[in-house]
């Protein structure tokens, strides 16, 4: 049995990662779901949050918007509105958005505009539990 899986994230943007890793972890709908090499066949939605790709060498964390996860027994294909390494997302721009999101949530009256403020306010919680997750991955020694 092999010890790798070949792992796609795609964006909009086009193929933001693309190589052999030892293990996977992202928020589906219902809960996170770690994939490891020869894992059984699923398709499952994506939420807004982290996405862990672990190798032999190192472990990095994305961001996903939310999407679509195939996972065959030796290839897992992420697909994604928006998906960016979460080295490079902004925490001060993930902070702010929050923040008015919640602005926008007490001020709205209207089911639709607050439906919206949900959603706004669900990714940039994400974003910053990404953010979170790269932190602490970074401070291993």
């Amino acid at each position: 049995m092999s010890k790798t899986v070949k792992l796609s994230i795609v964006s909009m943007k086009g193929l933001i990662y693309e190589g052999d890793v030892s293990f996977v972890v992202a928020h589906g709908a219902h809960g996170d779901l770690g994939i490891t090499p020869g894992h059984t066949a699923l398709l499952t939605s994506l939420l807004p949050g982290p996405v862990r790709v672990m190798t032999a060498e190192s472990e990095d964390v994305y961001y996903v918007s939310g999407g679509i996860m195939e996972v065959q027994p030796y290839k897992v294909t992420l697909l994604a509105d928006n998906a960016v390494r979460a080295a490079d997302l902004d925490e001060a721009a993930a902070a702010q958005a929050r923040s008015h999101a919640e602005q926008l949530m007490q001020e709205q009256h209207d089911e639709m505009n607050i439906s919206k403020a949900l959603e706004h306010l669900a990714h940039a919680t994400a974003e910053l539990r990404t953010l979170q997750q790269h932190k602490n991955r970074a401070g291993r020694g």
